[in-house]
Parts: C-alpha cells; sequence; structure tokens
C-alpha cells in the first residue's frame, strides 16, 4: 500500500503528513519533490539514525497536500505544525497567552494591551513574553503620549453632534478630547504615528520629529506646546537611555538564537531597532527527536516569523538555518523588501550573537532548575545514563581536576553537579601535599583519596558518578584508590580532553559520544567548571606565594604595613614602582623602611 502511494506521490513541492496506525498525524515536513522526499523515510539508506527509526517505527500511512511552490509549501508546513503540533515536530509554545500591543483601525485610534488577534485592520506589535517590560513600555506610553483610552466610537458626525462629552483624562492633561474635537484628526493621527514608532524602537526617528516641532513651535512664540513637546522628548530619551547600545550603525534587525540540552530547546530573539535591543521574546520548545541547533533553528524560526508581521531587514542567527534561500525569499515576500539571512562568525556581530546565545543558556538551564525542583530527572541526565549504560541516573556528580605549572603550587578542584546543575555549596578545592615535582597520576591519586576516605569516616552518600579529567591514566589510577578504599561498583568515567574520548573502567577502547549529544555536552560542561574552578584556585595561591615571598622576607615589613603597602600600591610589581616619596606616604611606613624596601624588591623584577 505504501510503494503505491509513493508511485503516485508526484515530484511536485508540497507537505507531507505522516500518520500512525491510528491516524494521528505524528510528523509533518514540506519538500521540493515529493514522492524523493517521502522515499527518503520509508527506505533510508544506511545513515538513518536511531531518532528517524524510532520514528518511522509508529508511521503507517502518510497524507500530502501539493501546492505551487516550494515557499508555499513553508508557509502551509508552518500552519499545520501550529494547528496539529505533531509529535516529532519541534513543539513551541502556543503564544495564546502572551500579550500584544494593538493599535486599532479607528478614526481615532487607540492602544491597548490584547492577547487574543483580530484582524479587523488593527496594528499588533509582539508577542512579549516579557510581560514586565512590555508594561513598563505602556505605562511610558500613556504618560508620553495623550491619546484616548475610552471605548467610545468617535467619528466625524458624533464630534459634530456633541454626543460624547470629555472624561477625567482630559481634565488631567492624558487625552487631547477628540470626542468633542478638541484635537483635529491630523494631529490626533500624529500622536498615533509617534506612539508607533516609540513601540517599534524607531527612537532616532521620534525624537528628531519632536524636536523639529518643539523647534517651530517654540519660533511661533508657542511656548505651551513646545514645552509640552520638550517634556516628551525628555521622556523618550530618558526610556531608551536605559537600553543596551548593540550597533553604533543605528540599524534594524533581529536576532535569533536557540540553544537546546536533550529533549528541551529554548529560541531567543532580541529585536534590535536603531541599534539598540527593544524587546526580548524567549519560548520553550520540546525537541522530539533530540535534534542539533541547526534543525532545531530551522524549525523555530519557521513558527516565530509565522506569528509576526513585523521583520526587519537583517536577521543574525546563532546557528545556520537549512535551506537559506528558500527562508530568504519566504521572509522578504512577507515583509515587502529584501531579508537578508546573515549566520557571523567573528567581530563584533559575533559578539552580539554569543551575548544573546548566552542569555538563550541561561534561560533554559532555568527551565531545567525548575523540573529539578519539581524532582524531574534533567533530559541531559537521563542520555547520559543510556550513552554510558550506568545502573542508575546519575543525579549527583562529583569531577575533579588538576591545575600546576611544572609541578609548581599543585591544587585541585572537586565540583559537584545535582540533576545536570552546578551545586557549588559542595565545591571543594585542595593543595597537593604529598606529590613533589610532575606527577598528574600521583596528583589525582592523593586527593581521590583524601575526598572518599573523609566520606567514608563521615558515613556520607557517595556520588552516583565521579569524573576525573584524563584518560586511561588518570581513570586507572582513581579506580585503583577507590578500591583499596573497599568501594565496589562505584560509576566512575575518564574524559579526555583532545577528542572528547570518555573511558570507562575495564574496557581498552574509549566510548566516542556524538558531538550534538546532551550526554557530551553536560560532562564537557561539568570538565570546564572543574578546571575553572582549580586555575582560579592556582591563581590565587601562586599570587600569595609570589607575595609572601617577597614582602614577608623584608626587614620591618611586618603584617600591618604588608597589608597597607598592598592596599596602596595594588601587588608586588606595583611597590617595586613606586619611589620611596610614596612609600613613605603609606600609613605605617618611614623613609628608613621605604628604602629597605625599594633595595630588597630590586632583584624581584618578574614577580
Amino acid at each position: 500500500m505504501i510503494e503505491q502511494k509513493l508511485k503516485r506521490a508526484g515530484l511536485k513541492p508540497g507537505v507531507y503528513l505522516l500518520k500512525n496506525g491510528a491516524g494521528k498525524i505524528v510528523y509533518i515536513g514540506k519538500a521540493k519533490q515529493l514522492r524523493n522526499r517521502l522515499r527518503s523515510h520509508f527506505k533510508p539508506g544506511k545513515s538513518e539514525d536511531l531518532k528517524h527509526k524510532r520514528m518511522m517505527s509508529h508511521v503507517q500511512d502518510f497524507e500530502t497536500i501539493v501546492t505551487d511552490s516550494e515557499v508555499e509549501a513553508l508557509i502551509l508546513e508552518a500552519n499545520l505544525i501550529k494547528e496539529h503540533r505533531p509529535k516529532y515536530n519541534i513543539d513551541l509554545k502556543d503564544d495564546k497567552s502572551y500579550p500584544y500591543i494593538r493599535v486599532t483601525n479607528e478614526s481615532y485610534p487607540r492602544v491597548f494591551v490584547k492577547r487574543k488577534i483580530i484582524r479587523d485592520g488593527s496594528r499588533y506589535f509582539g508577542p512579549y513574553t516579557d510581560v514586565g517590560n512590555m508594561r513598563q513600555l505602556m505605562s511610558t506610553v500613556r504618560r508620553i503620549f495623550p491619546l484616548r483610552t475610552c471605548q467610545l466610537r468617535i467619528t466625524e458626525e458624533t464630534i459634530q453632534n456633541k454626543k460624547h462629552k470629555v472624561c477625567l483624562n482630559y481634565h488631567i492633561g492624558r487625552c487631547r478630547g477628540p470626542c468633542e474635537g478638541f484635537i483635529s484628526h491630523r494631529d490626533y493621527m500624529r500622536f498615533v504615528e509617534q506612539v508607533t514608532a516609540f513601540i517599534q524602537g524607531r527612537n532616532r526617528e521620534l525624537v528628531l520629529s519632536l524636536t523639529a516641532r518643539m523647534n517651530v513651535m517654540s519660533r511661533r512664540q508657542n511656548y505651551e506646546d513646545a514645552a509640552v513637546l520638550r517634556d516628551q522628548l525628555k521622556a523618550v530619551k530618558q526610556f531608551y537611555a536605559r537600553q543596551k547600545v548593540v550597533d553604533g550603525a543605528y540599524a534594524d534587525r533581529d536576532i535569533v538564537t536557540v540553544v537546546s540540552e536533550g529533549n528541551d530547546a529554548c529560541g531567543v530573539v532580541f529585536n534590535v531597532r536603531n541599534g539598540k535591543i527593544v524587546n526580548r521574546q524567549h519560548y520553550y520548545f520540546k525537541c522530539a527527536m533530540d535534534c542539533g541547533d541547526g534543525h532545531a533553528m530551522t524549525s523555530f524560526v519557521k513558527q516565530f516569523y509565522l506569528r509576526t508581521d513585523e521583520i526587519p531587514g537583517e536577521i543574525f542567527f546563532s546557528s545556520k538555518v537549512n535551506e537559506p534561500g528558500l527562508f530568504g525569499k519566504w521572509l522578504s515576500n512577507k515583509a515587502g523588501k529584501r531579508v537578508r539571512l546573515i549566520c557571523p562568525q567573528k567581530g563584533h556581530k559575533a559578539h552580539v550573537v554569543a551575548m544573546c546565545r548566552k542569555n538563550a543558556t541561561l534561560l533554559l538551564h532555568e527551565l531545567l532548575s525548575q523540573k529539578t525542583a519539581q524532582g524531574k530527572v534533567a533530559p541531559a541526565v537521563s542520555a547520559l545514563e543510556k550513552a554510558l549504560r550506568l545502573p542508575k541516573s546519575p543525579i549527583r556528580i562529583e569531577a575533579f581536576d588538576i591545575s600546576n605549572i611544572q609541578g609548581r603550587d599543585a591544587v585541585a578542584s572537586m565540583v559537584s553537579f545535582r540533576n545536570g546543575m552546578p551545586d557549588k555549596d559542595h565545591y571543594r578545592r585542595f593543595k597537593i601535599r604529598s606529590v613533589k615535582g610532575i606527577d598528574d597520576f600521583a596528583m589525582m591519586a592523593e586527593v581521590v583519596k583524601r575526598r572518599y576516605t573523609r566520606l567514608i569516616r563521615e558515613d556520607k552518600v557517595l556520588p552516583d558518578l565521579i569524573l576525573v579529567d584524563g584518560g586511561k591514566g588518570q581513570l586507572s589510577t582513581a579506580v585503583k584508590i577507590l578500591k583499596d578504599l573497599s568501594i565496589a561498583d562505584q560509576p566512575v568515567i575518564g574524559l579526555a580532553k583532545r577528542l572528547e574520548e570518555v573511558f570507562l573502567p575495564d574496557r581498552s577502547d574509549p566510548v566516542i559520544l556524538p558531538k550534538t549529544s546532551a550526554a557530551l555536552m553536560l560532562l564537557q560542561r561539568i570538565r570546564d567548571e572543574a578546571h575553572r574552578f582549580a586555575v582560579t584556585y592556582h591563581r590565587s595561591v601562586r599570587a600569595k606565594r609570589a607575595v609572601r615571598s617577597v614582602l614577608d622576607d623584608i626587614p620591618g615589613i611586618g603584617p600591618g604595613r604588608r597589608k597597607a603597602l598592598l592596599n596602596s600600591f595594588g601587588s608586588v610589581d606595583g611597590i617595586r614602582k613606586a619611589s620611596i616619596e610614596d612609600l613613605t606616604a603609606v600609613k605605617g611606613m618611614n623613609r628608613k623602611v621605604a628604602g629597605v624596601v625599594v633595595e630588597f624588591i630590586k632583584g624581584y623584577k618578574n614577580v
């Protein structure tokens, strides 16, 4: 049956709907040539991955919808995904609960918050996922621009017939009284244009317009109206002064970034207008097939830009979208202008994208933390359990790293992660005591022994997984120490930096995890945190040794003078550069001791 339907599918562009045995849609996709794309699903090559196998094991039937072009197929696909929300497509949270700012399609428009879109010619801005920021924006709009808030139906006829009377808002200066004709339609619509410019973040354009009108009123000696414009101008500048400048060229663009971990993902869109970030929208969604950032980005962009009418001339992405030419054509047609899709790789633009990606990462970790608080196992932790075939979910992981320079000032760190998130209350750091010279294996042995000897002595619970930074050698050392301590069946692994290989005890070949897997990314994050913690401690120890070796050996310099000198000059290098007069000016110092310091410290030029 499937084979016959595949032959009838044809080679035209369109959308296909994969269904399970109960007739429920499990996946929706688009194709340039329907028959070829469907065959790739039902007759995949050797490169088929487990995720695709899992999906196709449920598929028993399919339907196709033919379109005139691939762009039409793209739009139809996005609409159908939003309507049916299939299991194996990106599950972007519906935006019905997110508010918009609506500018009504009336003779004298109103501006207010609305959650449901009504296609009656009104303009909508948003959605605003940060409701606090939206309310602050609306509060500023109400304060600066005297637009009506009443629900009266105002027309030229009602004004002429004196059907309505002004309300309290008119008397307190919050409305110009269009209901009684106290403001012309032209002047009222000028306010509406200013409001839309303000909401869109076109502040330079708005400032120039307000400044020009203020100057005109001033020249006409209409000082009352000029003062109102002055106050509006001041309020606009104050509001936008709080926003972060990311582009000195005053460009309009969106910055889109997506990060994923396991099946969870977060997409963030920063709206940059006139070079400033004016809004941030974020959405949580599911990557049901544990897809990489590229596929997640493509699916997110489809759903996001289907829901918004405001599309700038440039869109920056943190990772490449599939078929950028097709997306560019669709977005350009929708915006009515050319839209450039850019994935910056270096320079200031890449730095801005990296900042936005960091925000997305923090938001995703916030979501995962909430799940952890609810007692759910983080997806990355579950993925690690499956990838390494661990006896249970590694809820608590402890990781070790060694830091030294040619064996000097050797220290070690131990970081603790609980359910995939740092547990900083249980971080520990160690000074290496028994090892002299360069011997990372012996240092690792000392630290592991000290840590777990203490846990046994205090009758505390061991971690679900121990991670050591390094390959077979470091892992073997840790395993031997654990056996010596009679700790049996303790999961322990090593992670080698060069090829990101995972080593397991009693296994000669390393485990190679996919670079995009949530399990490997979790291990890398833990390893990097252990390294950061170790290096920070090592720098602190080295700095203290350097300071002590110089100042504490100088005759006449005790703890009080030592502290005063460091507070005044910041470092030994700063003290060395100071003159005798500068040193004498420090509290507790005299010229004789200052001379001793200058002579003594000359030999420490590399400190």
